[in-house]
């Protein structure tokens, strides 16, 4: 019989909890129910606050003495993401459920994200309907909007629970039923791509199936890039072609597609063969033209659609680029590779093409040139544009080889 976790606030909203115990329990599920309140809840848990506090070293009677629930929240969050692992791991439970407003959804969503991929995470959430960035992060936690505060039980709460009961019950007891994954399993692949590398990154992909491997593509958009990142650390890929490294401009320069501080360490970190370029490198990204900070409205921008526009990167930021990739990838402790097109970066960085700048790729590649030392990184410089096939097939084989090496 599969088990459902139910995680929440039992002292504040216990009417709300025990509802959805009893539906779950009623389709012939088991439950697992989880305490995050800081208070007594209203009936008695398989796994109590004192239990969830205690995973990260706190007492659930002090934090309720202080009666700052900012504190407490904090507290009990990080204990959820020590317990919920742990408990998963233990094969307690085959799904997670939970209902909340910004406190409830803050307590439960980390610990989620901590949950491997493909075990089934459903959130309700006043917050569903806004960016939910901060709360699903790179994992695959299904947010469902509350319509209505999790408060009580009325009409509109009562269609919205079960509506979600009914799709975490669907996730974990109906797995069993879908026709069994045939499809061969081959070694996994990581590529990222932008619009303007994307026939590069079409023609790699073509080759590396054409030598056995699955190529899983990420779109370059700061989530996709964290996205790879933390599949990387998960143990997911073979080998990584990270073509397209233009988050790093949005990081720099402040655009709006930055994927963080850390892009560009999984690889390393876990010595997964990789071959590397500067891909999209020429742009920092922002919304529609009307959004573009005031201060960048003299520069050289272009409508690439109504919603996105893209600024090209100057020589300074190119090189301030070029220091930031220098400094991740001169930490190689294994073979890679770095390949550099003479010839343009992107679509649009090409001779006639709106961010055609010789200069400002000489800037970015002369500082990779000076700046990485490590006999481990082979810089390639090849006089071909990146959307060339020649490029995007070197950089193909080369990644076999140094897979074929490990």
């Amino acid at each position: 019989m599969k088990t459902i976790a139910i995680a929440g606030t039992f002292d504040t909203k216990g009417i709300e909890f025990a509802y959805v115990k009893k539906m779950v329990e009623s389709l012939g599920l088991k439950t697992l129910m989880i305490h995050t309140g800081v208070f007594e809840p209203s009936f008695e848990p398989e796994v109590n606050n004192d239990v969830v506090a205690a995973a990260a070293g706190y007492d659930i009677r002090q934090l309720a003495a202080k009666k700052d629930r900012a504190t407490a929240t904090d507290a009990l969050a990080k204990g959820m993401q020590v317990l919920l692992p742990k408990l998963y791991q233990e094969k307690k439970f085959d799904g997670i459920l939970s209902f909340g407003g910004s406190g409830g959804t803050s307590l439960v969503t980390p610990a989620m994200r901590g949950l491997p991929l493909g075990v089934p995470k459903v959130m309700v959430s006043t917050m569903a309907s806004g960016n939910v960035a901060q709360y699903v992060g790179t994992s695959d936690i299904v947010m469902i909007p509350s319509i209505v505060d999790v408060a009580g039980l009325n009409k509109v709460a009562r269609m919205i629970y079960r509506k979600a009961v009914l799709a975490i019950a669907g996730m974990v007891g109906l797995e069993e039923k879908l026709p069994a994954d045939t499809a061969d399993t081959k070694p996994l692949v990581a590529a990222t791509m932008f619009g303007v590398t994307t026939p590069c990154i079409n023609t790699a992909k073509e080759c590396l199936e054409a030598h056995g491997y699955e190529v899983l593509v990420f779109h370059c958009t700061g989530t996709g890039g964290r996205t790879m990142e933390s599949l990387i650390d998960a143990g997911y890929f073979k080998g990584v072609l990270d073509l397209t490294t233009t988050e790093w401009c949005d990081e720099i320069v402040g655009g709006v597609l930055a994927a963080g501080e850390t892009r560009c360490e999984a690889a390393i970190r876990n010595k997964v063969p990789q071959v590397v370029s500067v891909g999209a490198c020429d742009m920092v990204n922002f919304g529609p033209m009307e959004t573009v900070p005031e201060q960048f409205m003299g520069r050289k921008l272009y409508k690439h659609n109504p919603t996105v526009t893209l600024m090209r990167t100057t020589v300074a930021e190119n090189v301030k680029i070029g220091l930031k990739l220098a400094e991740k990838w001169t930490q190689a402790d294994e073979k890679m590779a770095l390949l550099l097109p003479q010839k343009g970066i992107s679509m649009i960085d090409a001779e006639g093409q709106p961010f055609n700048g010789p200069e400002e790729r000489q800037a970015l590649f002369s500082t990779l040139k000076e700046k990485i030392h490590n006999p481990l990184v082979e810089i390639i410089e090849m006089d071909n544009h990146i959307n060339d096939d020649k490029f995007a097939i070197t950089a193909a084989k080369k990644l076999i080889s140094l897979m074929e090496e490990a």
